[in-house]
């Protein structure tokens, strides 16, 4: 595996973006410089995260994300073993 995290990833199993191996390795988002736990899917080339509305949800029962733009650095998590 590389060192450095996919370009877009997605949290929900649905996605065509998602990928367990990646997610259970454990990826950080910085977002204009602040450390983000709560992102659903991001893009770093693109230069978007998207985070849940609240408790909002959808008619299908999945959450209702927002897209917020800005400056998005992943990075793999370090894992004490």
């Amino acid at each position: 595996m590389s060192d450095t995290p996919p370009d877009r990833l997605a949290v929900n199993p649905t996605s065509p973006f998602h990928d367990p191996a990646i997610l259970e390795r454990g990826v950080g988002i910085r977002f204009n410089g602040v450390e983000r736990d709560d992102v659903e899917e991001y893009s770093v080339s693109e230069g978007w995260i998207r985070v849940q509305a609240g408790k909002a949800r959808d008619r299908r029962g999945n959450p209702m994300t927002l897209k917020i733009n800005g400056a998005v650095e992943a990075y793999f998590l370090e894992l004490n073993k």
